[in-house]
């Protein structure tokens, strides 16, 4: 009988004792016993409480169900958008103590890693799997570099999604049940919510206000100059994304004032609670307002970022296989898992987001999630900024030290496009 370890790791700083002690001849941290054995597996996550966590313990539910022999260890590290988990797996990649597998957003936030020779190509696992029938082709294109694979997607989430509150809305005079098809009609709403003296549009920490800027752009320039961002074929000094800076300053203008002290459950929680109207939050804030016991249409709505109906910004959680993994027969066993059908299903189900495989059981997601289905299958796709699909760490970490200076006030609007280009490559 296999034994499942929890060792949820709160901070940063708590995860790295833990490592150290490892590396100190302890058994009993990462797994690291050089052996390359599949007896366990250290699984290195930012998914360290509410319902991304609850979305990992229904992935290890089936991941104990088909490998019973590997024991599950969890590195999680607690930080919105992974950023003090980032950190410290780089501190790890670095020092040449790899987990056994570890969370990365598929897309660009990959290429770092592969420049830098610290993931395996998988591609043969997708054979082995059965996951190149599996999952959509225009999602393989987007796993592919130079023909070769590194990830294999857990989820799909959405972006692009304003959640709201019905009875705020109402008491603002405003129709519950609105859509607005451009960021101008919204602002009228964010006023009229204004007015009653609650926040308007609720956001937390610089990460969340990145994720608002970036549907923002996408609303202003459209699917094609969006993508053309991070293409270069987009100017960074164009009048059109100044017009879409200009956007995003006017509705920073609505925001809460503790933002800067908040992760992104806090400014969700927001909207629950009715203390705000509007909350731009990827589809990972299902979750929350399901757990919250509401009912969709009656106690919260949701739509697409006004602007950008008929767009999906794409973003995946998936795991890698890191070179040098302590135990890469374990890590493949809980790659086999991510990709399964019973395990996507567990996960995505309990986390808000959908399957990346088309044959998993979706029958009994949730009313939002069924709608994502539609959507993925349909509309435009394009890759988010703020989860690492659209650019490698690097540049967005320039990005969000950017928007971190022109939300606090410490630079201007012209300084904030110069330093967004400069961050671009332009």
């Amino acid at each position: 009988m296999k034994r499942t370890r929890i060792l949820s790791v709160a901070a940063a700083a708590a995860a790295l004792t833990l490592t150290l002690a490892s590396c100190s001849g302890d058994g009993g941290g990462t797994g690291g016993d050089g052996g390359g054995g599949g007896d366990k597996v250290e699984v290195f996550t930012w998914w360290a409480a509410g319902t991304e966590k609850a979305g990992l313990d229904a992935l290890v539910e089936v991941f104990d169900e088909q490998h019973p022999d590997v024991e599950f260890v969890n590195g999680a590290v607690a930080g919105g958008a992974g950023s003090a988990a980032k950190d410290l797996l780089q501190s790890r990649l670095q020092a040449g103590d790899p987990p056994d597998t570890f969370q990365a957003h598929a897309g660009a936030e990959l290429q770092d890693y592969i420049d830098a020779a610290q993931i395996e190509d998988i591609s043969d696992l997708y054979d082995e799997f059965g996951l190149t029938d599996a999952f959509p082709a225009d999602l393989i294109d987007r796993l592919t570099v130079d023909g070769a694979i590194y990830s294999i997607p857990a989820n799909i989430h959405r972006a692009n999604v304003v959640w709201a509150n019905p009875s705020v809305l109402e008491e603002a005079g405003l129709d519950a049940d609105a859509e607005y098809s451009s960021i101008d009609e919204w602002i009228t709403a964010l006023e009229a919510v204004e007015e009653t003296g609650k926040t308007p549009l609720s956001v937390a920490t610089t990460w969340t206000q990145v994720n608002l800027l970036e549907t923002v752009l996408l609303a202003e320039l459209g699917p094609e100059a969006y993508e053309g961002l991070w293409s270069g074929d987009t100017d960074w000094a164009g009048s059109d994304v100044t017009a879409a800076l200009e956007d995003f300053e006017t509705l920073m203008g609505f925001t809460n004032g503790d933002r800067d002290g908040l992760d992104w459950p806090d400014a969700t929680q927001q909207v629950i609670d009715g203390q705000a109207a509007f909350n731009v939050m990827g589809d990972w804030a299902e979750a929350s307002f399901a757990e919250a016991g509401l009912e969709p249409g009656t106690d919260y709505t949701f739509f697409p970022v006004p602007g950008t109906d008929g767009v999906f910004d794409f973003l995946a959680d998936s795991f890698v296989l890191p070179v040098g993994a302590p135990s890469p027969d374990g890590a493949k066993a809980w790659l086999e898992t991510v990709g399964s059908a019973e395990g996507q299903t567990a996960f995505n189900q309990a986390k808000g987001s959908i399957p990346a495989r088309t044959d998993a059981d979706t029958s009994d997601f949730a009313e939002y999630q069924q709608t994502a289905i539609e959507s993925f299958a349909n509309d435009t796709i394009v890759s988010s900024l703020a989860h690492g699909a659209a650019t490698p760490v690097a540049v967005l970490n320039q990005i969000s030290d950017a928007t971190s200076k022109f939300t606090t006030g410490a630079s201007d609007l012209a300084t904030y496009q110069e330093e967004l280009a400069a961050a671009a490559g332009e």
